[in-house]
C-alpha cells in the first residue's frame, strides 16, 4: 500500500513514516498541503494520512479541493483537534476517518486498511478470487488451500493486482505501488516480482500485455 503522509511534525511526521515502512507499506512524507496537493495529482496513492494544522493551505482547505476536483483518494484525519465541531468539519468535507492524536499504531494501520477496503470495493479482511484467498490484515494468501510464501514487496504486488483483477496496470504504476520516494529501483525490479509470483502460483497468475503493462484476470465462473 502507498500511502501519503502530510503532517508538519517533524518528530511524528518522520516516526509514522518510518513506523510504516517498517511495516511493509511503501510510505512518503509532505510538511505542508501546497507540496501535498502537486503529489497527488501527478503520483498514485492509496490513501492519505492528513493532518489538519498545516502551515499555509490547512489540512480541511487541502482535502475539500481533492474532492471538488473528484479524487476519490481514502483520507484518514490525523489530530490533536478532539472538539466534535473539527471532526463533523472534517467528515463533511470528505474524510473517511478521524484519529485523534496521540494514537496507537496499530490502530492507525487497522484504520488505513478498512479505509482502503472499502475505497476498493470489499468490506471483509479477505479477500477471495478463485483458488487464491488473500488475508489483507496478516499480509499473508493461501493457494489452493496452501500457505504461499511471499516477500513483502511481492505480497503487496499481488494485492494491488487482485485489487484491481480484471484491469491493465502500467508499470509505473505498479512500482508507485512498492516503493516510496527514497528507495532505489532497479530497472527490473518489477519483472523479478513478477516472475517470483508466477514461480509461487502458477504461470496464468499475472498476465502480460504487451506493450500496456500486467494485469490480472477475474476467475472462471
Amino acid at each position: 500500500m502507498r500511502i501519503l503522509v502530510v503532517e508538519d511534525d517533524h518528530l511524528l511526521g518522520d516516526g509514522i513514516t518510518r513506523a510504516l515502512t517498517r511495516a511493509g507499506e511503501a510510505a512518503d512524507w509532505l510538511t505542508n498541503a501546497e507540496d501535498a496537493l502537486h503529489s497527488l495529482q501527478v503520483e498514485h496513492f492509496d490513501c492519505l494520512i492528513l493532518d489538519l494544522g498545516l502551515p499555509g493551505m490547512d489540512g480541511l482547505s487541502l482535502l475539500r479541493k481533492l474532492r471538488k476536483a473528484g479524487n476519490a483518494l481514502p483520507v484518514l484525519i490525523l489530530t490533536a483537534r478532539d472538539a466534535i465541531e473539527d471532526r463533523i468539519a472534517g467528515l463533511d468535507a470528505g474524510a473517511d476517518d478521524y484519529l485523534l492524536k496521540p494514537f496507537d499504531l496499530a490502530e492507525l494501520r487497522a484504520r488505513l486498511r478498512a479505509i482502503t477496503r472499502r475505497s476498493k470495493g470489499y468490506t471483509d479482511t479477505l479477500l477471495q478470487l478463485g483458488d487464491l484467498e488473500i488475508d489483507t490484515q496478516a499480509q499473508s494468501a493461501r493457494y489452493k488451500g496452501e500457505t504461499v510464501v511471499l516477500s513483502r514487496r511481492e505480497f503487496g504486488l499481488l494485492l494491488t493486482l487482485a485489487e484491481n483483477v480484471g484491469k491493465v496496470l502500467s508499470r509505473s504504476r505498479l512500482e508507485e505501488s512498492l516503493y516510496g520516494w527514497g528507495n532505489e529501483v532497479e530497472s527490473n525490479s518489477l519483472e523479478v516480482h513478477i516472475h517470483h509470483l508466477r514461480k509461487k502460483l502458477g504461470s496464468s497468475v499475472v498476465r502480460t500485455v504487451r506493450g500496456v503493462g500486467y494485469m490480472m484476470d477475474k476467475p472462471a465462473a
